[in-house]
């Protein structure tokens, strides 16, 4: 990663360890996966896991209104700019 970052002149900045307010964004998101995705479905197989997962965020991204987006869906707010 750091050959990747010296060859295209990108800064790569880490969170500190034990610090996830730092990017508390992504943090909510693992949290509402962790919640919605992985402790609510018991999988039978490691192939079923993609397709839970393709569905939870088909309804995450197109279904479900968000309220940091006023309401809307982000596929709605994404059509709105």
């Amino acid at each position: 990663m750091l050959q990747w970052g010296a060859e295209r002149r990108v800064d790569l900045h880490f969170i500190e360890p034990g610090k996830p307010t730092q990017n508390a964004k992504i943090e909510s998101l693992n949290g509402k996966i962790r919640d919605e995705l992985l402790n609510a479905h018991t999988f039978a197989t490691i192939e079923e896991a993609p397709d839970l997962a393709d569905a939870w965020k088909k309804d995450y991204n197109e279904t479900r209104p968000h309220s940091s987006l006023g309401g809307l869906t982000p596929l709605e707010y994404a059509n709105k700019l």
